[in-house]
């Protein structure tokens, strides 16, 4: 099972985001739960990455774990935020749609 747990600010900002385990969805290399949860981390690091005011860390030390973080200043907060939500919606919907192999954990952001 993929295990996601996002970290969002109390007005639903992303502020992290780790995936961790396999889904045992479908052969290595062609497992339909893994590559829904990798494309959407990968885009979702990529789209905050090239946003001025957005900072976005990502890795992916081995096979089945993957993180992102990510900060912003005032200029990038609402980008942030909207890139979040569309995180955690595809992600959500990953797990609504396969919940024996995906599973998505929301947890509020302490400082």
């Amino acid at each position: 099972m993929i295990e996601i747990e996002a970290v969002v600010e109390d007005d639903g900002t992303l502020r992290s985001c780790k995936a961790s385990g396999h889904a045992k969805a479908g052969k290595n290399g062609g497992d339909i739960v893994c590559a829904a949860v990798s494309v959407l981390m990968r885009t979702a690091f990529i789209t905050l990455s090239d946003r001025k005011g957005v900072t976005a860390r990502y890795s992916a030390p081995e096979k089945g774990q993957m993180r992102l973080e990510a900060g912003y200043e005032a200029e990038g907060k609402d980008f942030l935020y909207a890139a979040g939500v569309f995180l955690i919606n595809g992600l959500s919907s990953v797990a609504k749609e396969y919940p024996k192999n995906c599973s998505l954990n929301i947890s509020s952001w302490r400082t």
